[in-house]
C-alpha cells in the first residue's frame, strides 16, 4: 500500500526566501535538506542542543572514559575512547 504524502508548511523570512529563489524544485531541495539535517543530528540530544538532567548524568559517566579531540587531518571534532581494552578470559 502506497503511503499518502502530506504537506508541511513553515514560516520563512525574506533572507531565506531570497536564498531559495531560482531553485527549480524548491520542495525537493527542502526535502533533501531536512533529511540531511535529520541524518546529522546528535544522537544524544536529538538535535536540540540541550541535554536533560538525566542525559547529563549519563554524559558525565561516559566522558570519564572518553574525550573530545580535534582531528589533525580534517579538523573535525570527534570522540576518543580512553577505556582500557577488555582482556580476553582464557579457560
Amino acid at each position: 500500500m502506497a503511503r499518502k504524502e502530506s504537506t508541511v508548511t513553515f514560516k520563512a523570512d525574506e533572507g531565506l526566501l531570497s536564498a531559495l529563489e531560482g531553485i527549480p524544485n524548491r520542495s525537493e531541495f527542502i526535502r533533501h535538506a531536512v533529511l540531511a539535517a535529520l541524518d546529522s543530528r546528535c544522537p544524544l540530544c536529538r538535535g536540540t542542543g540541550i541535554l536533560t538532567p538525566e542525559q547529563k548524568v549519563h554524559w558525565e559517566e561516559f566522558s570519564r572514559r572518553h574525550r573530545i579531540e580535534e582531528c589533525e587531518d580534517c579538523h573535525a571534532w570527534h570522540l576518543v575512547c580512553e577505556a582500557e581494552p577488555e582482556t580476553t578470559i582464557r579457560r
